[in-house]
């Protein structure tokens, strides 16, 4: 049977939460947080195997990361179809808004920006197959347990995927030097925000396909932001335009 490991309190509980698939949880048998407890109680509710374990068990099979005394094996993580998204914006009544991740290769990165998708009210966010960080147990550790109710799709091509959704009706802005900052465009409408590489930003040909680029402000010595920041921030000038329309 195929199956993943994430491991962190939070994740786990909001794995159970939302409903994914969970095989097993192995617990340190020295833990006596609350948070564990929670779990411990709430995975007996559902019927799940605990196994307790010594901590060095959990700390092998998590390479060193910080696992908080609990691990869980799940199903592997289930990735959407862009339609397939774009449906469950349109039955909820919402206008769409998506998050495209140009080559994001830092898992904490993704993490982080799944993270503020589900914050800011995100329906979906797409990564390419090739040259990007997967949603992995360090994705899901870092979005605190987001990417459970944050549908993912995984594409072949991000630049086909953009003119799919355009002829869907969604506007593609670039996060990147544009003509106008953030908080000057238009972005009430059906939108889906690009965030480029860390280190290289938006690649040529992704850039050339959005329909507009906005820049943040840099008024210090540094001249670019961490992805997921400059993503968090344009993503609330999103919710602020749309709340303010109301």
């Amino acid at each position: 049977m195929l199956e993943d490991i994430i491991y962190g309190r939070n994740p786990i509980f909001e794995a159970m939460e939302s409903g994914r698939e969970i095989n097993k949880i192995l617990i340190s048998e020295t833990s006596k947080d609350r948070t564990v407890q929670k779990i411990i109680d709430l995975a007996k509710n559902k019927n799940l195997l605990i196994q307790y374990v010594d901590k060095k068990q959990l700390d092998k099979l998590c390479e060193g990361e910080n696992h908080q005394g609990v691990i869980a094996y799940v199903a592997p993580f289930k990735y959407y179809e862009v339609d397939e998204i774009l449906a469950m914006a349109s039955e909820k009544g919402e206008t769409p808004l998506l998050v495209i991740c140009d080559e994001i290769t830092d898992p904490h990165n993704l993490g982080s920006i799944i993270r503020t998708a589900n914050a800011t009210g995100v329906h979906g966010v797409i990564i390419p197959k090739r040259r990007s960080a997967a949603v992995n147990q360090t994705v899901v550790k870092t979005s605190s347990g987001a990417a459970e109710y944050v549908p993912v799709a995984k594409v072949t091509n991000i630049v086909q995927t953009m003119e799919r959704l355009k002829e869907a009706g969604v506007w593609i802005v670039g996060t990147d030097m544009g003509e106008q900052t953030y908080y000057e465009a238009n972005l009430e409408g059906p939108l889906a925000v690009v965030v480029g590489n860390e280190g290289k930003g938006i690649s040529r040909l992704v850039r050339e396909k959005c329909d507009f680029l906005v820049s943040l402000p840099m008024l210090g010595q540094v001249s670019s932001l961490n992805a997921s920041v400059a993503c968090s921030i344009v993503l609330y000038e999103v919710v602020r335009q749309r709340n303010q329309r109301r």
